[in-house]
């Protein structure tokens, strides 16, 4: 079967009112693809913002969710929160969150399950280190990341499992088309193997990691890499050019 194309754009802690604004308006203006998904991801502060002012072809996704419904959590967002405000996405599990606020593949994986229940769609980040890779390590790191969430989770139709290779995030390195395409692989088979056949056959597998105009149609050839999930590109007109790569 085919799957259809997805672009996510993680704008990070990146953005102003007139930015976000000149951001959407672009996109709003722009003739995108029809049949690739795109999904935007301001700062919390400007979701309201970006839904109110974006075309309805283009989703819109919180960076985070918590895994309760509600209470004394201080700084937190809920899933139920979100949909209400007509956010029908979020990120989770980035290297960024995982790196720098230390969060564990158990929470990672209770926050997509709370995430789901509530019928938002999950942009699943998974990746490794440098250190990881050379040391021939990236499949167990990537496939123990998202066995964490197969523990919890048996429905994966609203995942999309996003491949960034830590080292490549902002570095402006970028895996080669070879390498993107081999741990893609390796996650479908895993999925396949642990999963069942149907899901690895559906299950969308995006990379990130410093993805830009001047090497994402390369990328979009491979096999089992069915979009990009685009950092500091997200932010410049350039983007429409990734949305469109498989033009």
């Amino acid at each position: 079967m085919s799957r259809q194309f997805f672009v996510g754009g993680n704008f990070k802690m990146n953005g102003s009112v007139d930015s976000i604004k000149s951001i959407v308006s672009n996109l709003n203006g722009a003739q995108l693809d029809k049949n690739t998904e795109v999904v935007i991801a301001p700062p919390a502060l400007y979701l309201l913002l970006t839904r109110e002012h974006l075309g309805k072809n283009i989703e819109v996704a919180a960076q985070n969710v918590f895994d309760k419904p509600n209470g004394a959590f201080t700084g937190e967002i809920s899933a139920s929160q979100l949909i209400e405000s007509d956010i029908k996405w979020t990120l989770l599990g980035h290297s960024e969150r995982r790196q720098i606020l230390c969060e564990s593949d158990s929470f990672i994986a209770s926050k997509t399950k709370h995430a789901l229940e509530h019928n938002l769609g999950v942009i699943l980040c998974c990746g490794e280190t440098l250190e990881q890779r050379e040391a021939n390590k990236t499949t167990d790191v990537v496939t123990a990341q998202l066995a964490a969430v197969a523990q919890v989770v048996k429905d994966w139709s609203k995942i999309v499992v996003a491949y960034e290779p830590i080292w490549a995030i902002g570095t402006g390195k970028v895996a080669t088309t070879e390498q993107a395409q081999e741990v893609h692989e390796a996650i479908r088979a895993w999925i396949k193997k642990t999963i069942g056949d149907d899901v690895a056959e559906k299950t969308r597998i995006i990379y990130g990691g410093s993805v830009s105009e001047k090497n994402c149609k390369d990328l979009a050839k491979q096999k089992d890499v069915d979009g990009f999930l685009v950092g500091g590109a997200s932010l410049k007109p350039a983007f429409v050019d990734i949305i469109n790569s498989k033009i």
